[in-house]
């Protein structure tokens, strides 16, 4: 499947790296022994050197304004991780409810590299033989000024959408989304059959049945329970995880609705429970 590059003018004067993610992007290539090299390449991107970017599966392409009034070309090539472990790399995220959640909500989970360790693969480069890079300016170093530019530029990038690294790893975000949102439909659909089955391996309704004339009973167990209220990890995660609806054919977005409900909803649980029964 064909992946369209992603294009973008650059014109701001914010600094590089601002969240973690595109903080770790500029620390795994300082790692590289790079530092002073990419310094000189900071200050080319922060005079505005860096004409334009283009990011696609695997590769990024950019112009750079030098010493001559045609700008350079630079190519900067990482390998993208195969389907089929791309395929272990959305089973890890979805066996975390937390890393779908913020996913779908199109935010970077704190800890995914864990998710990417544990099948033994890595989001960022983990050594220098992971990027070819290449440049038309004079310069034989590497990476040259105009390359240490657009690393900086493509952290810029990444802190404005974390799904960037994704893309030049070989997915996009609608790829990475979609898988995610099927995998935890699966997961939920599996969860539901072993739900419906008692211990004994009974069906749960005909043991209900059973049960009628007590259904109502609090029993002693619960007499002890206790509940604390708070605040859930993603705002709206599990409306996010799931989507808009099928069957919804309103103007307004469904789910944007509900989630101020929940919000309301959550708020009202933690005026109104009982300090004691928490």
């Amino acid at each position: 499947m064909k992946i369209s590059g992603e294009v973008f003018t650059l014109a701001s004067k914010k600094e590089f790296g601002s969240t973690w993610w595109g903080q770790r992007w500029i620390k795994v290539l300082e790692s590289f022994g790079w530092r002073s090299r990419l310094q000189r390449g900071r200050t080319y991107a922060r005079a505005g050197h860096v004409l334009e970017i283009n990011i696609k599966p695997g590769q990024v392409t950019a112009l750079v304004q030098g010493r001559r009034s045609r700008p350079y070309r630079v190519t900067i090539e990482m390998k993208t991780i195969s389907d089929r472990d791309w395929e272990k790399v959305i089973e890890a995220l979805a066996g975390r409810a937390v890393f779908a959640a913020l996913l779908l909500a199109g935010e970077m989970p704190r800890d995914i590299e864990e998710a990417f360790r544990q099948v033994r693969l890595s989001l960022f480069p983990g050594a220098v033989r992971d990027i070819k890079t290449d440049c038309s300016c004079p310069d034989w170093a590497n990476p040259c000024k105009h390359i240490a530019a657009v690393y900086y530029l493509l952290g810029r990038k990444f802190d404005e959408d974390p799904f960037l690294l994704f893309l030049l790893r070989g997915r996009s975000k609608e790829q990475l989304v979609s898988a995610l949102r099927e995998r935890r439909s699966t997961r939920a659909e599996q969860e539901e059959r072993e739900e419906d089955l008692s211990p004994c391996g009974e069906p749960t309704g005909s043991v209900l049945e059973k049960q009628l004339d007590r259904f109502w009973d609090e029993g002693e167990d619960a007499c002890g329970l206790l509940f604390h209220p708070v605040s859930p990890e993603v705002d709206a995660g599990l409306l996010k995880t799931l989507g808009p609806p099928p069957f919804w054919r309103g103007r307004e977005d469904l789910d944007l609705w509900l989630a101020d409900c929940y919000r309301t909803i959550s708020r009202r649980a933690r005026e109104e429970w009982p300090e004691e029964r928490r």
